[in-house]
């Protein structure tokens, strides 16, 4: 532009930021958005999630003990075709955060574009583990742990699916077998110590959505392995489950259970295991497992997900 010009950027707060959080982390979703906005002084409204809606009164009396000031954190409970919606298409909002599932992630993407404001979305998932024939089966036990029976399945980013190559297919299945059913099911206040135990789901119409995805895979020629029934305990328990002869144009392949049921797949080649992972409308997570770094470098590249595990899910 030349010497009689002086060129710079001012950064501004956006101002409102709007927070719509998923029930099964809430604490921590709130935290990691709510701490983001106010940092770069925004203020926040907070939609509760309908299901645990009082956790977040904590993030707001913690706001009063340090002595923000007066609307910088704002809680909002309801449910959320009425106050989230509301919140989302609110004019005086500057931006919109949420996670949740994928069809109402484009309810709020519609309204944040409405009122043409920014809108950070994380979404459901399908996610996958490609397992070679050279992966380490035994380490990989314990990330089948982690990845689907850790919040009973309830976890965006879950490991909900393997795609495991044909030659030792049956030797896997037996190994996730065993860790389904070395788990305790049952309350986690019984718990007094940490170990192989899984609680509840979060409501009784939840649990009976997956069990019956459980039925209709049956239906459709996929076999369980193990689990897949409701547990005869006070609670919404399902038995962690291991679904096999699963195909990839099946529902449980294609669509979120958000519970502790795990699909396996065969395939018998890399670009086959690649297809397979990227044949869902999700694109959270996925994970490859293998001695070769290469084929983990390429599976990184083509796997259409935001993240990418290798040898740990």
């Amino acid at each position: 532009m030349g010497a009689t010009y002086f060129d710079f950027t001012t950064y501004e707060p956006l101002g409102v930021s709007a927070q719509i959080i998923p029930w099964n982390y809430p604490l921590e979703m709130t935290a990691r958005s709510m701490s983001a906005a106010l940092a770069t002084g925004n203020t926040c409204v907070v939609k509760t999630p309908e299901l645990d809606p009082l956790r977040n009164y904590y993030f707001a009396k913690a706001g009063e003990a340090v002595g923000l000031p007066p609307g910088a954190i704002n809680i909002l409970c309801g449910h959320g075709r009425d106050a989230g919606a509301a919140l989302a298409n609110h004019p005086d909002i500057n931006q919109l955060v949420f996670t949740g599932s994928v069809a109402t992630g484009i309810a709020v993407a519609t309204a944040a574009a409405q009122n043409v404001v920014p809108c950070v979305l994380e979404l459901g998932g399908k996610s996958a583990a490609i397992v070679h024939d050279d992966a380490d089966l035994d380490a990989f036990m314990n990330d089948v742990r982690w990845g689907i029976y850790f919040n009973a399945g309830q976890v965006c980013s879950a490991m909900s699916r393997i795609i495991v190559h044909e030659s030792i297919h049956d030797r896997l299945v037996e190994g996730v077998v065993d860790v389904a059913q070395s788990l305790s099911v049952g309350p986690g206040i019984e718990r007094k110590e940490g170990g192989m135990n899984m609680g509840a789901m979060v409501s009784e119409p939840q649990r009976d959505r997956a069990a019956e995805m459980v039925a209709a895979a049956e239906r459709e020629g996929a076999k369980p392995a193990t689990g897949g029934r409701r547990k005869n305990l006070p609670g919404f328990f399902l038995d962690p489950t291991v679904m096999t002869d699963v195909e990839p144009h099946m529902t449980i392949a294609r669509e979120e259970v958000f519970g502790p049921v795990l699909s396996v797949l065969k395939f018998r080649d890399e670009e086959e295991a690649i297809k397979i992972a990227n044949g869902t409308p999700y694109g959270l997570v996925g994970g490859v497992f293998t001695r070769d770094l290469d084929r983990a470098a390429r599976a990184a590249r083509k796997m259409r997900a935001g993240q990418i595990f290798v040898n740990e899910w």
